[in-house]
């Protein structure tokens, strides 16, 4: 699961809003697809350069993370810099591309059930249940460090 941050929690939110009001969504356009809309958010680049920089690199999006190297020299490595600095890792680029990622999928569905990768309402759906995923656990890391800083201090 991605390291749980404010920042990350902002770009999701962000992405959130974004898509939903987009009327492009096309789960085979790598600018315009479930980590294309998370990557303009983050990179501030249009659907069509997100897709021109991401196309150089063979397969979809958590192929392209998997194959990730920041001393490549090939943009869409510079890319996927600014998402793994947000504290996504390759397998949360992979889980969000193809709605997969367990804890995610708990808050949400329930057994048996699955989310549609192409389907926008689905992708939707999955932003909403990771940032929740995502903000209990900051919740519980600040609540530890708190905890932490009481003990210390008394």
């Amino acid at each position: 699961m991605a390291y749980p941050n404010r920042a990350l929690i902002l770009a999701l939110e962000a992405t959130h809003a974004k898509l939903k009001t987009s009327p492009l969504y096309a789960w085979g356009h790598l600018g315009a697809c479930n980590c294309g809309h998370l990557a303009q958010v983050v990179t501030r680049k249009s659907a069509a350069e997100i897709h021109r920089l991401a196309v150089r690199r063979a397969g979809d999006w958590g192929e392209v993370a998997i194959d990730y190297c920041p001393q490549s020299g090939l943009p869409v490595d510079h890319v996927l810099s600014e998402m793994f600095d947000l504290g996504l890792s390759a397998s949360d680029i992979e889980h969000f591309e193809d709605l997969s990622d367990p804890e995610v999928l708990a808050e949400l569905v329930a057994p048996g059930v699955y989310l549609s990768r192409n389907d926008k309402d689905h992708v939707l759906m999955y932003i909403e249940g990771w940032i929740t995923v995502l903000k209990r656990a900051l919740n519980q890391k600040e609540s530890a460090l708190q905890t932490e800083t009481f003990r210390k201090a008394s």
